[in-house]
């Protein structure tokens, strides 16, 4: 949680007056940005585009705990998973709103650090704040962004489009997120009962970010289009590869063959995996908030992304009837279940 003695009540300001604090310092990037914050409605224009809109909410005690999540980082990451869904349908974000339910405990100093987080994301990705709206909360904290993007029609990539015989493809590494934040509840618990005894987090550096400061694959969009390669199929690791991995097999009307010796474990998350006595195998497969891209390219596309090191090429795409399957390093197959992120188990 925000700790600061100085405190200026938001009431002080109002609603607009919150607005124009909190964003007169945003820039507008994107000459597709006509009309930003100040009206009832942002003005876009991207003429002969596709517009690419998708929308995430994050509410405080469900999907972050302030405990240990830092006011700036929940920001950037409001942003960053907003972005990555743009990003897996081969898009490029250029806008973003955001939208706020603020309980009476946050100060504007406390919100201000949310929009620092948000200002650094927006820095970094190339993105325009065009509005949003704020509201009092009476259960916490609450952050919606809707993310705005754009593409050529003939590079839209869907989770409908795999093909048998298509290779299975994902970025950069799984299962270090959810190992991050094992990490970070075990702190917690041992903080509660020892408020005396300061979080052992040494060490622990790349998977603690990946949980509190993810980052969408805008760069591996550009790879892809620097390679000539338009994939087939795509959707964002969200809530568990294998939770991905069915839902493009579903929407496909395919099945898959995935291998565990395949999938891009990162040595921290392995070893401390094995620490706390958990799989990394199933950390990887069913942990979520990875954020990386899972997708599928035709077999001829395998030699332009062979020899990239931040592409995993973890199975193939076969006829529905043959259902989807992994094979573990033992050479024994079993059958893939999807035991991720459920919105609405609590």
């Amino acid at each position: 949680m925000f700790e600061n003695k100085e405190r200026t009540d938001i009431a002080e300001l109002g609603e607009f007056g919150l607005i124009k604090h909190l964003t007169d310092h945003f820039k507008i990037r994107h000459e597709s940005s006509i009309k930003g914050i100040g009206d009832d409605a942002a003005v876009l224009n991207f003429g002969n585009k596709e517009v690419l809109v998708s929308t995430d909410l994050l509410l405080e005690g469900i999907h972050f705990d302030l405990a240990y999540v830092p006011l700036m980082h929940l920001g950037y990451k409001a942003i960053q998973v907003n972005l990555s869904d743009i990003y897996a349908m081969n898009g490029i974000a250029s806008q973003v709103t955001v939208s706020i339910g603020l309980s009476s405990k946050f100060p504007l100093e406390a919100v201000e650090e949310i929009y620092k987080g948000i200002a650094l994301a927006c820095d970094k990705f190339n993105i325009d704040l065009v509005g949003g709206d704020t509201s009092s909360s009476k259960q916490g904290l609450v952050i919606s962004v809707t993310s705005i993007g754009y593409a050529d029609k003939k590079d839209v990539v869907y989770r409908n489009g795999a093909q048998e015989g298509d290779l299975l493809c994902v970025s950069g590494d799984l299962g270090g997120a959810y190992v991050g934040l094992q990490i970070l509840e075990r702190e917690k618990q041992i903080f509660l009962e020892h408020p005396d005894i300061q979080p052992d987090l040494e060490g622990k550096d790349y998977i603690i970010e990946r949980q509190l400061k993810p980052e969408g694959r805008r760069d591996i969009v550009d790879l892809l289009a620097q390679m000539d390669i338009v994939p087939t199929s795509m959707i964002d690791v969200s809530d568990g590869l294998a939770s991905e991995v069915m839902h493009l097999c579903q929407q496909s009307e395919k099945g898959v063959t995935l291998y565990e010796e395949k999938l891009p474990i990162d040595p921290m998350t392995y070893e401390t995996a094995r620490e706390l006595g958990l799989d990394p195998t199933v950390c990887a497969l069913n942990g979520g908030e990875d954020y990386e891209l899972l997708f599928t390219i035709k077999q001829a596309d395998y030699d332009k992304l062979k020899h990239d090191v931040d592409i995993s090429i973890i199975g193939h795409i076969t006829d529905k009837n043959s259902g989807c399957k992994m094979i573990s390093k033992s050479n024994v197959v079993h059958e893939l279940k999807a035991q991720g992120w459920n919105a609405f188990k609590l």
